[in-house]
């Protein structure tokens, strides 16, 4: 693995698709397309076979000489005003193991994937192609989400070829895959407060998605009195500061009011109707099912509170999903044979690698992040950190290789 080649990637990624307002490489827009068609031009340089499945995921193979192959990827697609390493990271870090294969004996191939919407960026539904993939999407659920202009998802998603009625037929690329490896940067501050560039990952967190919608009743800010109103808004916000407690008390939890919008929105009208967006997450399943308990009743105290009714309804949501063992203590020696420490660390944030881990052995490892922020155009880590996890990502490919030649990892019927 040439980690300044995967580096140079990155940077020329950036400068396509970047600049001090951050990423702009949200899915299912043209920015998304030049990204995509950036690396691309990569892949055709190796001269492999480049596809794109039901779900808008893009595929390329270097076969090996036994049955199956080992997936590497991650996802291009960025938020709004995103970092540069973000998903790219993973990309390259994959394109990267092509090349460095390409011309060495391979028993077993490698299948490198770019995923689809990977952030939900634009409707709220994160892990769309490989959860497609996987066979877990719902399309009846998300074929009406609406975006802040009101486009249906459907309707955009077949801009770009993506018929929802066919896309589980994606998971026929799945035939035959022994392993999924993917290298991300952390998104958080474990890794920099303990001074280590890199590690292993245990797992992902699970979620639960909410959006609360309260219903009070429209008035006039001037006309009436403080003690008649039934204000949506206050409710929602009283809801949002018993939420972040809930998140407190749950060691190892968190819980995000990431946004909220009312109706009229006007400075002079008091809010008949508020939405509050709810993310919570934590590794225990026990631990998140009684964290959205309390999240479901902190709510219904709020609009009693204030003269309002409340409804939440699920936006998305997915269980904790542990990885390999096997494949986990390979990444953990990757990293120690790279320069890094032997230690491994749960994933807060969403991946791809959580729709795979339900199918097959997977592992995720993670750069530092520095400075300890994800999503902004701030996010960053230490060339040397990167250097570190691009070598280890290299090794778990080769080791993680070598065991599925040992039959130790057979393929996927």
């Amino acid at each position: 693995m040439d980690a300044g080649r995967v580096i140079a990637d990155l940077r020329e990624l950036a400068e396509l698709t970047g600049g001090p307002g951050g990423a702009r490489r949200v899915c299912w827009t043209d920015e998304w397309v030049a990204a995509r068609e950036l690396v691309r031009s990569k892949l055709e340089v190796l001269r492999l076979e480049i596809e794109t499945d039901a779900a808008g995921n893009v595929w390329a193979d270097l076969p090996g000489e036994q049955d199956g192959f080992v997936i590497v990827g991650s996802h291009v697609d960025s938020v709004p005003a995103g970092g540069w390493l973000d998903g790219a990271l993973g990309i390259f870090a994959a394109l990267e193991a092509l090349r460095s294969h390409l011309d060495a004996e391979r028993p077993v191939g490698l299948r490198f994937v770019d995923w689809a919407d990977e952030e939900g960026a634009r409707f709220g539904r994160s892990l769309f192609g490989s959860s497609a993939c996987a066979g877990t999407l719902d399309v009846e659920a998300v074929r009406d989400l609406e975006d802040r202009d009101g486009e249906r998802l459907e309707d955009v998603v077949a801009r770009y070829d993506v018929d929802l009625a066919k896309v589980h037929e994606s998971g026929a690329r799945l035939k035959g895959a022994r392993a999924y490896l993917e290298l991300h940067i952390e998104q958080g501050p474990v890794l920099e407060q303990r001074g280590e560039p890199a590690a292993a990952v245990l797992g992902t967190f699970g979620v639960e998605r909410r959006v609360a919608v309260f219903t009070g009743r429209a008035a006039h800010a001037g006309a009436t009195p403080m003690h008649l109103r039934q204000d949506s808004f206050l409710a929602a916000a009283q809801a949002a500061l018993a939420i972040r407690e809930v998140g407190v008390r749950h060691e190892g939890g968190v819980c995000t009011t990431g946004g909220a919008t009312s109706d009229p929105g006007v400075v002079t009208a008091i809010a008949g109707r508020t939405e509050l967006l709810l993310d919570q997450r934590h590794l225990d399943a026990g631990e998140l099912a009684a964290m959205l308990a309390e999240a479901d009743a902190a709510c219904r105290r709020a609009a009693a509170d204030h003269g309002c009714a409340v409804e939440l309804r699920q936006l998305w949501a997915i269980p904790p999903i542990p990885f390999d063992e096997r494949l986990v203590r390979i990444a953990r020696d990757a990293v120690v044979a790279a320069g890094g420490k032997d230690t491994a660390i749960p994933s807060g944030p969403l991946h791809d690698a959580a729709e795979m881990a339900r199918l097959m052995p997977t592992v995720m490892l993670f750069s530092s992040s520095s400075p300890q922020v994800s999503h902004t155009p701030e996010e960053d880590t230490p060339e040397d950190d990167l250097r570190v996890a691009i070598d280890a990502y290299g090794r778990t490919v080769a080791d993680t290789l070598a065991a599925a030649a040992r039959g130790e990892l057979p393929p996927r019927g």
